[in-house]
């Protein structure tokens, strides 16, 4: 988990993909929205998880 770049990069990629779903829900199948929405959903929540780590790491 020492990795930066790679935790930089996956969190960059997640909330990027939140914001494309958000921008083009309308254009979306309805099948296609639910499952990459529970992604996105994962993947945000995973981001948070990942810098909480990163912060409570960063002092040692």
């Amino acid at each position: 988990m020492t990795d930066s770049g790679s935790i930089l990069t996956f969190v960059l990629v997640s909330f990027c993909l939140a914001i494309i779903l958000i921008i083009k829900k309308d254009s979306l199948p309805a099948r296609m929205k639910r499952y990459l929405a529970l992604l996105a959903i994962v993947m945000v929540s995973l981001s948070f998880v990942l810098i909480l780590i990163s912060f409570f790491g960063a002092g040692k």
